[in-house]
């Protein structure tokens, strides 16, 4: 009789089990969620996060910011948002944040700013708070947990008291997940983001067994305390060794509190598979403007941080990935129209932007077609994308042309290297989009200007 009930209740613990596994697979599946040390796309696919961090709380007119992040070939934006402590962003205009990343391919990590220093610096909201706001912002962030990763507090501890920061920390992630939240997590360190007592990293098992649905990714910031190689190596190592999901939310190559080793942060980053997110794209004040990547929001004036970040050694265009979610049309927001990329924020359309697509004929074996489309438009400028798509056979590399009769020309583009010759353009693949199976698609953009006419003009596509 003991036997049989043993043997039956195993059988049931066993189907109990299973069926919370599928369950939290299910959940999981909704979008960007944990696998072990790393992160995954609904589809299974990697994601590894290559991008940096847009004040936009503070400059809510910087929209042409995302547009430009994504042509130095990010694939993730952090955007600062505010639920009170500084002017509140609303609903709809974190719902054309929202907007603003996909049409730009870029992966949306929200989070709330609220909470930085919490315990030491006055004003400073509690994680509560931060729980609040979000719930506040659930119907715009329902449906979008292919896009958008939901940062709960920026720092949410200074060095006072950073031990609360457990507790707090798993009862902000069972609000979100009792309020329906099915989005990946982020949760930073205390101790300003940097850890530097070792709370998050020793307690971090615990706080991601708190998730019911075990899909929270910790964040360490990376300044002064980090810097020596050694120091990076061991705290990502730690979290390797534990099989717990890290990404580098912010670093910097100096700060007042020291000079951190960005070469190791960004070389251990590529190497382990981490994502990092570096702070931050421009407008910083107080002391440390030498953080801004760009000076006044001007993508073409990159700073020596800038350089390094985007174009050094294990940076961002070498070695970013586009989220695969954009392999197919982003999905159409119900979100207002959002400023367009190069235009300031008064500024008005002087033509349709929703010219016919053009596309070359079908490939067949080792060949493609390519669509270009005019995404945007508005006075002398426009957004053009072009979709590439392999024939029947898989391809290793894509080139695509076409001649402009109008005079335009292109000043920036993205997932392409795009050259010119007159009104002749050539754009080729870069190193990570240029392998398609067979019928499978990826699309690369640009901002170009034109004169009075912007006609749609004739693609071709060859393959190798």
């Amino acid at each position: 009789m003991r036997t049989r009930f043993i043997a039956a209740g195993a059988a049931v613990l066993a189907l109990l089990m299973s069926v919370i596994a599928m369950t939290q697979s299910a959940q999981a599946a909704t979008g960007l969620h944990v696998s072990g040390t790393k992160i995954l796309e609904a589809n299974g696919n990697p994601f590894i996060m290559r991008g940096t961090s847009h004040a936009h709380t503070w400059y809510a007119s910087q929209t042409s910011s995302f547009a430009n992040i994504k042509s130095l070939g990010a694939n993730t934006v952090r955007v600062v948002l505010s639920g009170g402590r500084w002017t509140a962003n609303s609903a709809s205009d974190v719902s054309n944040v929202i907007s603003l990343c996909k049409q730009n391919r870029l992966i949306c990590v929200l989070e709330n700013h609220d909470t930085t220093g919490y315990g030491e610096q006055s004003g400073a909201y509690t994680l509560e708070q931060a729980v609040d706001y979000w719930i506040g912002l659930k119907s715009v962030l329902t449906g979008q947990e292919n896009y958008v990763v939901i940062n709960i507090g920026n720092e949410p501890y200074g060095n006072n008291n950073p031990s609360a920061w457990t507790s707090a920390t798993k009862n902000a992630i069972s609000r979100m997940r009792a309020a329906g939240f099915q989005h990946m997590l982020m949760v930073d360190a205390p101790n300003w983001g940097q850890d530097w007592g070792f709370v998050m990293r020793d307690n971090a098992a615990s706080v991601f067994a708190a998730d019911p649905q075990k899909n929270t990714v910790f964040s360490i910031h990376m300044y002064g305390v980090f810097d020596t190689a050694a120091e990076v190596t061991a705290y990502l190592q730690a979290f390797q060794t534990a099989g717990l999901p890290l990404v580098i939310g912010e670093f910097g190559n100096m700060h007042s509190d020291g000079d951190p080793d960005e070469d190791t942060i960004m070389a251990q980053a590529q190497s382990r598979g981490v994502g990092y997110l570096g702070w931050s794209w421009s407008g910083n004040g107080g002391g440390v403007e030498y953080l801004d990547q760009v000076t006044n929001f001007n993508v073409s004036q990159l700073t020596s941080w800038g350089q390094r970040l985007f174009n050094g050694a294990n940076g961002i265009k070498s070695t970013a990935k586009e989220a695969t979610i954009y392999g197919q049309p982003p999905v159409s927001p119900s979100a207002s129209p959002s400023v367009s990329p190069s235009a300031s924020p008064s500024a008005s359309p002087s033509a349709s932007p929703s010219a016919s697509p053009s596309a070359s004929p079908s490939g067949g074996a080792k060949g493609c077609s390519a669509t270009y489309k005019v995404s945007n438009q508005w006075g002398g400028g426009f957004q053009g994308e072009v979709t590439v798509k392999a024939g029947s056979s898989a391809i290793s590399g894509w080139t695509v042309t076409w001649t402009y009769a109008n005079g335009q020309t292109i000043t920036q583009a993205w997932n392409a290297t795009v050259t010119s010759s007159g009104s002749s353009i050539t754009a080729k693949n870069v190193s990570y989009n240029g392998g398609l199976g067979a019928g499978a698609s990826t699309s690369f953009g640009f901002l170009g200007s034109y004169n009075g006419t912007n006609s749609v003009p004739a693609v071709s596509c060859t393959a190798s």
